[in-house]
């Protein structure tokens, strides 16, 4: 079985497929400190509630944003799988061309989504992803990688309300009741939402004017959701968007591998 690992920088989620079915995905915090050994005792524990057991797993495939865990997650692979892991970069990823002047630049989670996107939806597309940071990521016709926008996410936007001011709480994400806020939470769950609403909205329209045909846009990511419903700019909702596109890679990576 391959196990898929996507280490994002709040949190990570780690896949497992049979062929191309998911059998099992799970979703942890992501941690610098977290020893190859804490992972495996962890992953045991999780796959032996699903019926599996460490020994299913042979190979391995890891998107990583956050260097530091890179040589725990490569460890877990060596040590616990005895499989050297595939672990994506701009260079490395089988046909996909990445076009910006510095393709080493691009992360491995937007290239990931890419991937995972054109499979399924096609091209062009303009692919939102909200997690730690929104980033906006432009898709050409045939696949490849044309640049993107990256700005704060939702989440991070909130913290720095809460940190910098004194009189402002940490306060839950959702969408208000309505735009004017009458109280504190109202108004910092207003300007949030849709605030984000707005970015997502504007960014989209000014990428559609620029760029040259029409697009598709996705929306992937762990707050995503939030913004179902509420806004007609995007097209298509789609959770798995990155673990599929790790499939792909490791799908197409092995077929190059063939003799």
């Amino acid at each position: 079985m391959l196990l898929a690992i996507d280490v994002g920088n709040t949190n990570s989620v780690i896949a497992l497929f049979d062929g191309d079915n998911n059998v099992a995905q799970w979703r942890t915090a992501t941690s610098m400190s977290r020893t190859a050994d804490e992972y495996a005792v962890w992953l045991s524990q999780l796959m032996g509630l699903a019926g599996l057991k460490l020994d299913d797993v042979n190979e391995c495939i890891i998107s990583n944003v956050v260097p530091q865990s890179l040589f725990h997650f490569r460890n877990l692979s060596r040590r616990y799988f005895n499989t050297e892991p595939f672990v994506i970069t701009a260079s490395n990823i089988p046909g996909v061309e990445v076009r910006i002047p510095k393709p080493s630049e691009a992360g491995a989670d937007r290239l990931v989504n890419a991937v995972g996107a054109f499979t399924v939806h096609g091209g062009p597309l303009a692919i939102i992803d909200s997690g730690t940071a929104t980033n906006f990521d432009i898709v050409g016709a045939d696949g490849g990688f044309e640049g993107g926008i990256i700005a704060p996410g939702i989440n991070l936007s909130m913290q720095a309300l809460h940190d910098a001011a004194a009189r402002l709480p940490r306060i839950a994400i959702e969408k208000p009741a309505k735009v004017i806020g009458t109280d504190t939470v109202g108004a910092m769950q207003s300007g949030v939402f849709w605030g984000y609403v707005s970015l997502i909205e504007g960014l989209i329209d000014r990428i559609k004017e620029e760029y040259p045909t029409p697009l598709k846009v996705v929306a992937t990511g762990g707050v995503a959701a939030l913004f179902e419903g509420v806004t007609d700019k995007i097209d298509i909702f789609d959770a798995d968007l990155t673990i599929r596109g790790l499939l792909e890679i490791h799908k197409r990576a092995a077929a190059k591998a063939k003799p």
